[in-house]
Order: structure tokens, then C-alpha cells, then sequence
């Protein structure tokens, strides 16, 4: 299964992260927010539409730029999963939890700190190894 995410970033050096809400697979560790690659999409696509659906914000395509990948399966299914990191520079809209749980802007020090599915761990990990 292809997934996307985004790694928000502001000009103050802090990274957005998303907390998942109760009753969910993971709840409450954070992750960088997005969501499956429907079949007809293509990921940057997915991007923007996960975005908007669970952040309220709005990003252009020329702000959205690779930055890592991870895969690995998740617990009691055997489906592969790939979740493809992609760096967001540009946005409109004030991001927030539409979908539950919350939102949080943090240093890299304290993203890599924060309690997070595994994938996201790895995500954390490449994003920030030349910081």
C-alpha cells in the first residue's frame, strides 16, 4: 500500500507534526500527517488532497519536494505498506486536527523525541540527518 506524508516546516526551524486520535490504529503517537495513494493518483496528488482533508490547508505542487521513504508492514496484516516523505515549504490556511487528535509544531530534537509508529521513526530519522 503507498502512502504519503508531509513534513511541514516553518521559518522558525519547527516541523508540524499530527497526533493520532483515540480509537485508532497507533493513538496517540504523532506522525507527519497524509494518507493512502488512492488508485487514481498519483502521490503529489494524494499529498494535497490528505493535506486538505486533514489539515484544512492548501499546498501548490512547486512546494512539495522528496525527502525520504519507509517500508515495513504493520502489525497483524501482511500487506506491505511504503510511505513516501515529501517536504512542505509553502501553504495557505492555519493547519489543524480536522480529523481528531492534534497538531504540534517542534524542533527537530523534539520531533525525534515524540512517541511514533515505527515508519515514522525511520521518516524522522532521514529527514533529519543532516540537521
Amino acid at each position: 500500500m503507498a502512502v504519503v506524508a508531509g513534513a511541514l516546516h516553518r521559518d522558525d526551524g519547527r516541523w508540524l507534526m499530527h497526533q493520532r486520535p483515540a480509537g485508532k490504529h497507533h493513538a496517540g503517537l504523532w506522525e507527519f500527517p497524509g494518507g493512502k495513494v488512492e488508485a487514481h493518483e498519483m502521490p503529489l496528488e494524494s499529498l494535497i488532497r490528505e493535506l486538505a482533508e486533514e489539515l484544512g490547508i492548501a499546498c501548490p505542487q512547486a512546494a512539495l519536494a522528496p525527502v525520504g521513504f519507509a517500508e515495513g508492514g504493520t502489525a497483524g496484516s501482511p500487506q506491505a505498506l511504503v510511505i513516501l516523505l515529501y517536504k512542505v515549504s509553502a501553504w495557505e490556511g492555519e493547519p489543524q486536527a480536522l480529523e481528531g487528535g492534534a497538531v504540534g509544531w517542534f524542533t527537530p530534537a523534539e520531533v525525534l523525541a515524540l512517541p511514533k509508529p515505527p515508519l515514522d521513526v525511520l521518516l524522522a530519522r532521514q529527514l533529519f540527518q543532516n540537521v
